[in-house]
């Protein structure tokens, strides 16, 4: 399957291959939204104050690879090939354990970290948290970034239901961070049942916004930044966790390292400017949550838009769409086929959401790259074309993009 949620398969694979802490500091960080970029600024920061890091992520945009990083860059083929060696052989000694993808994955990344003496090791959780595969590793601190509807097949239909299960993160006596201002209670209520030092943002630590730069401080303690370069409004939240959790993590973090790791935190596809003009905007915005944001940076930033869009069948769409119809002009949408049953294509996309969006503000395209050279098309040089609805349409228009049928 490619999602069987539940350790018990994993932790037989890791007992067997004898899996432990593969650093001696660990962060996981989970969450609906945010979770790349917190892990960029954890990552980048570690990095600046003299860290060997290594980082878990995922989904992947175009290599495997991408998904972990050993001081910035990504593991090598080799690496990947001798731990899926060694799993493939632990599953089959005794009584076979099947594996699903992202199992396979994240027990690959903690033995390739293992073999690099790392300082620091920062993982992401796939899908929820209490039954996610990175749950086997127990971690020093844990950052809970967002909680809203996603995945509901699998994690509840609503809020206080999912953030019950991303708080299977937090370990008992271990701080847990919430980069938002208002958490689930079930999420906060097991932090404390846990015992665990709950650090909330806008409450425990503060976030002041200028013109040109933002302040972080709690009691003690305050430092001026830079913007990261990261576009979002909503990055200075993910930023400010990533701060708390290295803080709470330990005292040999200084201002320097705080301010060059923001400086040089990066993530693809996160309202990535990839052209000017017209200007050309990658983002994987993919759930309701994401738009919201997306939309209140369109709004800070009014122009002409015409949205190549695509997106995965289960996710809700048409909430994506509403709260985003006023802000684009043109839909170009094309399909996905490259994600087995969770496919669409670009008339489904259409029937879903003509009642929200007029007709003629609707065009379907048999592929991201037809969408993409359309919306090329159309475009003035003043105004602007944004590729989102899933990492895959944000993976098809790069590649569209590299191979000059739709050019820059």
């Amino acid at each position: 399957k490619s999602i069987d949620m539940g350790l018990e398969r994993i932790s037989e694979v890791a007992k067997r291959l004898g899996i432990e802490k593969p650093a001696p500091r660990v962060i996981t960080v989970a969450g609906t939204n945010g979770k790349g970029s917190t892990v960029a600024f954890i990552e980048a920061i570690a990095r600046a104050a003299g860290w060997k890091t290594g980082a878990y992520t995922s989904p992947h945009i175009l290599d495997y690879n991408e998904r972990v990083r050993i001081n910035g860059t990504n593991a090598a083929d080799a690496e990947f090939v001798n731990a899926f060696e060694k799993i493939e052989g632990a599953r089959k000694s005794g009584t076979e354990i099947p594996l699903t993808f992202f199992e396979f994955g994240t027990l690959a990344a903690i033995m390739i970290f293992a073999g690099h003496d790392l300082d620091l090791v920062i993982l992401e959780v796939g899908l929820g948290g209490r039954l996610d595969a990175t749950h086997i590793i127990d971690p020093d601190v844990a950052i809970i970034t967002t909680v809203d509807l996603d995945h509901q097949d699998y994690l509840g239909a609503d809020r206080e239901a999912i953030g019950f299960e991303k708080a299977g993160i937090i370990r008992a006596w271990k701080p847990v961070i919430f980069g938002e201002k208002d958490p689930p209670s079930s999420a906060l209520r097991r932090a404390y049942e846990l015992g665990a030092n709950a650090i909330r943002g806008h409450s425990d630590y503060l976030i002041d916004r200028m013109e040109n730069s933002w302040r972080w401080r709690e009691p003690g303690y305050e430092i001026e930044l830079p913007l990261p370069n990261l576009a979002a409004p909503v990055q200075l939240e993910n930023a400010a966790a990533a701060i708390a959790a290295l803080r709470a993590l330990s005292d040999d973090i200084g201002d320097a390292a705080i301010v060059e790791g923001l400086r040089n935190a990066r993530v693809p596809a996160r309202l990535q400017k990839i052209s000017a003009e017209p200007e050309i905007i990658l983002d994987v915005a993919h759930n309701p949550q994401a738009a919201r944001q997306l939309s209140q940076w369109l709004q800070a930033n009014p122009k002409t838009t015409f949205a190549v869009f695509s997106a995965l069948a289960d996710k809700e769409i048409e909430t994506i769409v509403d709260t985003l119809k006023s802000d684009i002009q043109h839909w170009f949408l094309a399909g996905i086929d490259d994600a087995g049953p969770r496919n669409s294509s670009a008339d489904e996309l259409k029937a879903r959401i003509k009642c929200g969006v007029a007709e003629s503000s609707l065009s379907s395209h048999t592929s991201i790259r037809d969408a993409l050279e359309a919306a090329q098309l159309r475009a003035k040089r003043d105004e602007r074309i944004l590729i989102f609805g899933s990492f895959h349409t944000v993976a098809a228009a790069i590649k569209a993009l590299k191979t000059g049928s739709a050019t820059l």
